[in-house]
């Protein structure tokens, strides 16, 4: 299937709400970095915690490869910095802080392959089990970044449940060759909006004006978070 029609057939799937789309499953949402939580699942996470089924979200990676070669933000900072700024955006969701967890991967270093893959895929099977998670939210399998494709690896693998979202398979030329969906959800989040909106702009180091000495640094394109402005999130079956 192309891209053009992966995407006119996703945005046509019925629309639903959040009792329909996790069916009273506890969901564990794996985000490749910091921000992915909030732009692919924002409202998600709003409305689960809104129903009293607050989700678990594990950050996979550290996101220290933003921005490479700022004095002022080095690894280790910028990790410190992505990490608050996660913490405050799942706030603003009305996700507990407790229900936040860091794996700390290197960010393009998340295993897809190899005993790394294996030992990945134990940890989030682990989480899953003591959590009380019995379904899975993780990336597309087709979003085209390593951490994204690895972290729907690591999900498929584990036989649990999972719905997909896009992030950045939303930029995907119209011409690729991706599979066709299977089934899902057009999640309603209108209600959620503001919350969403806030989240996405907690992580400041990602637009570009906090960190001034990278000049290659990473800054979210605009026509991305034109998508993640609609009322609705896009979950895959």
């Amino acid at each position: 299937m192309k891209a053009a029609d992966f995407f006119n057939a996703v945005t046509a799937l019925p629309e639903a709400g959040i009792e329909t789309v996790l069916a009273g499953r506890r969901p564990l949402i794996l985000a490749p970095h910091p921000d992915d939580e909030s732009l692919g699942c924002g409202g998600l996470i709003a409305a689960s915690c809104e129903m009293g089924l607050a989700p678990i979200v594990a950050i996979l990676t550290d996101g220290t490869k933003s921005h490479p070669g700022s004095s002022a933000f080095p690894p280790p900072r910028l990790r410190d910095v992505r990490e608050a700024e996660a913490l405050r955006a799942v706030k603003l969701l009305g996700l507990p802080a407790k229900n936040l967890l860091f794996l700390h991967y290197e960010d393009t270093k998340l295993p897809a392959s190899g005993v790394g893959f294996a030992v990945a895929i134990s940890r989030v099977l682990t989480l899953a089990r003591d959590k009380k998670c019995t379904l899975l939210i993780a990336p597309w399998a087709y979003d085209p970044h390593c951490d994204h494709e690895a972290a729907a690896a690591i999900a498929a693998a584990t036989n649990l449940p999972v719905l997909s979202y896009p992030v950045w398979g939303w930029l995907r030329d119209g011409n690729d060759d991706v599979a066709a969906p299977s089934g899902g959800f057009r999640l309603k989040i209108a209600p959620f909006m503001a919350r969403k909106q806030a989240a996405i702009a907690a992580h400041a180091s990602q637009y570009g004006d906090l960190i001034k000495d990278c000049p290659a640094g990473f800054r979210l394109p605009a026509n991305l978070l034109e998508i993640f402005a609609r009322p609705y999130e896009i979950f895959i079956a």
